[in-house]
């Protein structure tokens, strides 16, 4: 007549933004109930008063709960909806109320930072307080909306908002400001701007990579998205790579382009681990470890459901949940806790009726059940449920005639056929729940069957008809069959029924229905009273027992047969290793199924696991391996190298599916025998020798702590100086010592070493230690301003032949710091200065240079650039064509300088054609000029003033040529022609 509350709309988790201009939070909950269900509140447990008038903040509309103008030290906290009727309480999920803010950040001003070019810089964002911590960062530079773009040199990490640069350059110089963005409250602040003052150092010095962002230990939850942030300072910039330690990165990664994130998509359970991020340039690496914790929120695999029992039965209610930590399990009745685990009810009274909540909980979550139990009582009754009024059997079969009325208490049953009150036998047997069963069924029992069913509340009965069928028979049965590999065969199955049925077939491999639509590509049949298989293309899963089902609506026969499919062995088993040594292994492994064709041999394969190439075959001994071996020797391997291996099992009829790969092994270390190739060297600074090489490659480093020995000595000495160098990436050595004289030659060779021992020396090299600085400096012989911004100056060179070239560094007098420099061959003795300050005092100095460094400073020679060029442009007063349309007349205002520019000496006329660049310049003392017309086109007139600091601003003017003036005036003209002229009468 009825039902309880069944939730349609629950409260979800709301944040409210503490500036939002709405003044009211809505919490929604709606059930539906026969009779309708009332709604009551609570926050953090506790009911909300909302009759009495207590909180004017609240109101209830429907379900919903109403908070105007909501209040955060009143209003927080966790919410949840009671529907109740007369059947019961149900409580929603707990939905949270929180307040979002995002705070400015602080209007004092941010120190400038200074950094030398080359090295690494960090700018700290320190994100103003805020909730919730889900804040996206970007960062502004100079002004907004000029955000930087990051690469694999700047990186913003999203969990701290700082930004860091691995290789400061000059171009990074700027003002520097953090955009921080809340999604929740959609708020966005910036920070002060940071000046970032890069410094100039020349050479520019390397540093090895230092990562500076290192992701946490880290939970996820499964089918979570996550990202692992890692990035490193250095010069040159660090290259990033990842890898799980454990195993394999997972398939569902993405490394992004600018290789400091990693993320992984839809984690699973198998993914967790431990990750690290390696950084490494030429100059060294670092490295990060970390561990992904994989967990999940609870997640029904049983839950309760809705169900009407009888009054005095036996019940029991169960839920089970999975998750990780494994949730805990609770049940309410009516909203009020009621027991754990499971519920049992013995003997159930009507008090046992209401709304049961089952609930599951761990720190990732809840998730709640619902079910209403109704107890009753009632009399037999076969309205909903009355026996069927045609029941078949087949003759010698059994059929079972269901009587399940509705009933409380449970009904003692009866039955009879016609006016024969039946009982127990050996053919006939009335089950516990009332059902009748009849065994070996004859012609003889068809018939009117009546259930005759009472309790303490009363009695029914209901009557049904048998009508007893021919059996169903297989005629002609399925035969064994012997096949190979790819070759057709066919099962036939006939069968006979009685003919007022339906018959169909169904065919099954080992027990397993086959399923023609998703595998007619192997199997296809036809037939209605009969049914002939076809398998095409046998595989080895084809084998194994079928069995022709012929069935009715009343009965169902079986038949079966073998079919035996020979083929190329199956898979070796147990792959393990066993004696491991530098350069061999001995494989051991368990012969898989031969498939019904004796194993006539096998084939070792393996691969390297650090590069994942593609198979190959081991070379063994013996080198062939019999079909009953089950062990074999690999030989020709590379010490301290990690391996996987494989089997494959070959017959007469071909070659099978490889094993399952073995356990990576490595190798025993060894000596190492290769020595590193392309020894050279020479130059450098001055008193040092530079050696260099390419490094051995990490398959020959042979075992652990793999390095390099360097040993050199004088062309004409005879002992040999020894130095180590453990890095296996490194390719040069610096020795420096003031004792190395300037340009000899020396003899050097470079042999790797590793745990076990030392290698052989690679062929000795003759290079020369690095030259000396120049020691004399040029003399300038002249330096002279151009303009406002450029100069020239001329000096004389030095006479050394190890010079390769000169320095020239400028700077304006008492602001040395913020030199320009510029470096030219030694063939040049001349050069010139730009991008000067206008009207300043300049100071200049020169220096030879070659490879081992700067020689010694010139004198010192001062200029002062001229002042800026007019900064107005000309004002074009008059364009006039002369009557013969072959000239055009363009004049112009005088330009008066500004107190801090040069005066006015000419004036400059470029006259080009429109969409060129080049064209005729004409210079002029005077304030006006007559140029030629053009025949056709347009043509662009430019006029600037010209003083001894330059070129001033320009100021431009179109013409058309001759042609093309006409063509216009004769338009004009006959637009007029055609214009109407209107009369007011």
């Amino acid at each position: 007549m009825g039902y309880g509350p069944v939730f349609e709309e629950q409260p979800v988790d709301t944040i409210y933004p503490e500036e939002s201009p709405e003044d009211k939070i809505i919490m929604s909950c709606r059930a539906r109930a026969s009779p309708p269900a009332t709604y009551k509140w609570r926050l953090n447990s506790w009911e909300i008063e909302v009759q009495d008038g207590s909180d004017d903040h609240y109101t209830v509309v429907g379900g919903n709960l109403a908070i105007s103008n909501p209040d955060k030290s009143k209003h927080a906290g966790n919410y949840s909806c009671l529907a109740t009727n007369e059947f019961g309480t149900v409580i929603s999920r707990e939905a949270s109320v929180q307040f979002g803010y995002l705070d400015m950040f602080s209007t004092e001003e941010r120190e400038a930072v200074y950094v030398k070019e080359g090295q690494g810089v960090v700018l700290l964002c320190a994100p103003p307080p805020h909730f919730p911590n889900d804040l996206s960062f970007r960062w502004m530079l100079n002004e907004f909306p000029i955000f930087i773009r990051l690469d694999k040199r700047r990186f913003v990490s999203q969990t701290t908002g700082n930004l860091y640069i691995s290789k400061v350059e000059a171009s990074d110089s700027g003002n520097y400001s953090c955009f921080v963005s809340s999604p929740s409250i959609a708020k966005s602040v910036f920070s002060k701007f940071i000046p970032l003052v890069p410094l100039a150092e020349r050479p520019i010095r390397k540093y090895p990579a230092d990562i500076k962002v290192k992701f946490p230990d880290t939970y996820a939850l499964v089918d979570q998205n996550i990202t692992l942030e890692c990035f490193a300072l250095g010069n040159p910039i660090p290259q990033i790579r990842w890898k799980k330690v454990d195993g394999a990165l997972p398939a569902h990664h993405e490394i992004s382009t600018v290789g400091g994130l990693l993320h992984l998509f839809n984690v699973q359970f198998e993914d967790e681990g431990i990750y690290e991020c390696e950084a490494l340039n030429s100059k060294g690496k670092d490295w990060h470890k970390a561990h992904l914790y994989v967990e999940a929120p609870p997640e029904w695999v049983e839950h309760i459901s809705s169900s009407e029992k009888g009054i005095g039965s036996d019940y029991t209610m169960s839920c089970l949940a999975s998750g990780k930590p494994k949730p805990q399990i609770h049940f309410l009745k009516n909203g009020q806790m009621y027991g754990k685990h499971e519920l049992r009810f013995t003997d159930m009274t009507f008090d046992d009726s209401g709304m049961y909540q089952c609930i599951a909980e761990n720190r990732h979550g809840v998730i709640y059940a619902n079910a209403e139990l109704q107890v009753f009582a009632s009399p037999p009754s076969f309205e909903l449920n009355p026996l069927k009024q045609r029941v078949l059997g087949a003759k010698n079969g059994h059929v079972v005639i269901e009587c399940k009325p509705r009933a409380a208490p449970r009904p003692t049953f009866s039955w009879s056929k016609g006016t024969e009150l039946l009982s127990n036998s050996s053919r006939i047997f009335i089950w516990e729940d009332g059902s009748l069963e009849i065994r070996n069924v004859t012609k003889s029992d068809e018939g009117k069957y009546t259930c005759f069913a009472e309790n303490d509340r009363g009695k029914a009965n209901s009557t049904g008809s048998l009508l007893v069928t021919d059996a169903t028979k297989i005629t002609l049965a399925p035969s064994n069959a012997d096949v190979s590999v790819g070759e057709n065969t066919k099962m036939q199955c006939v069968a006979s029924h009685d003919s007022s049925l339906d018959l169909t077939f169904i065919w099954t491999l080992n027990d397993h229905v086959l399923d023609f639509d998703k595998e007619e590509e192997y199997y296809q049949y036809a037939g209605i009273s009969s049914c002939e298989l076809l398998i095409k293309n046998t595989q080895m899963k084809h084998a194994g027992r079928y069995t022709c089902m012929a069935q009715t609506p009343v009965d169902n026969v079986t038949s079966s047969a073998d079919l035996v499919v020979r083929g190329p062995p199956g898979p070796p088993g147990g792959v393990r290793v066993e004696e491991i040594g530098p350069k061999s292994v001995r494989l051991l492994w368990s012969q898989g199924s031969d498939n019904l064709s004796p194993i006539s041999k096998y084939t070792i394969q393996y691969r390297e696991t650090r590069t994942e190439e593609a198979w190959k075959d081991a070379v063994t001994s013996p080198p062939n391996v019999e079909g009953n071996a089950e062990t074999a020797t690999v030989i020709d391997l590379i010490p301290w190298t990690e391996y996987e291996f494989r089997v494959i099992a070959t017959n007469t009829l071909g070659t099978g599916e490889p094993s399952d790969p073995s356990p990576k092994t490595r190798t025993q270390d060894a000596v190492p025998v290769v020595a590193p190739s392309d020894v050279g060297g020479g130059g450098g600074t001055s008193r040092e020798l530079t050696i260099t090489w390419t490094p051995v490659q990490p398959q020959y480093y042979y075992g652990s702590n793999f390095g390099y020995i360097i040993a050199f000595k004088p062309e004409d000495g005879f002992q040999w100086r020894k130095v180590t160098v453990a890095d296996p990436e490194a390719r040069r050595y610096v020795h420096k010592d003031p004792s190395i004289p300037p340009a000899t030659k020396f003899d050097v060779k470079v042999k790797a070493f590793n745990s076990k021992g030392e290698g052989p020396y690679s062929l000795t090299a003759a290079i020369y230690s690095a030259q000396d600085v120049p020691s004399e400096a040029p003399t300038i012989v002249e330096a002279r301003t151009l303009s406002a911004t450029e100069a020239i100056i001329w000096w004389q060179p030095v006479l050394q032949q190890t010079v390769e070239g000169y320095q020239v560094r400028y700077w304006r007098k008492s602001m040395e710091n913020e030199a320009t420099a510029q470096r030219i061959s030694n063939r040049e003795n001349q050069t010139r200065l730009d991008n000067m300050k206008p009207d300043s005092h300049y100071v200049i100095e020169v220096r030879a240079f070659n490879g081992a460094g700067y020689g010694p400073p010139s004198q010192r020679y001062e200029i002062h650039t001229k002042k800026a060029p007019p900064s107005r442009p000309p004002k074009i007063i008059n364009t006039k064509m002369n009557p013969s349309r072959t000239s055009v007349n363009i004049a112009w205002e005088q330009v008066e300088p500004l107190v801090n520019e040069s005066t006015v000496q000419c004036y400059k006329v470029l006259y080009r054609q429109e969409g060129k660049s080049t064209g005729v310049l004409y210079t002029t003392d005077k304030q006006y000029i007559d140029l030629p017309m053009r025949k056709d086109g347009d043509y662009l007139v430019e006029v600037r003033a010209h003083s001894e600091g330059g070129d001033g601003a320009v100021a431009q003017v179109r013409i058309s040529g001759s042609f093309s003036y006409f063509l216009k005036s004769l338009l004009s003209f006959l637009q007029v022609l055609v214009t109407p002229v209107f009369v007011h009468l």
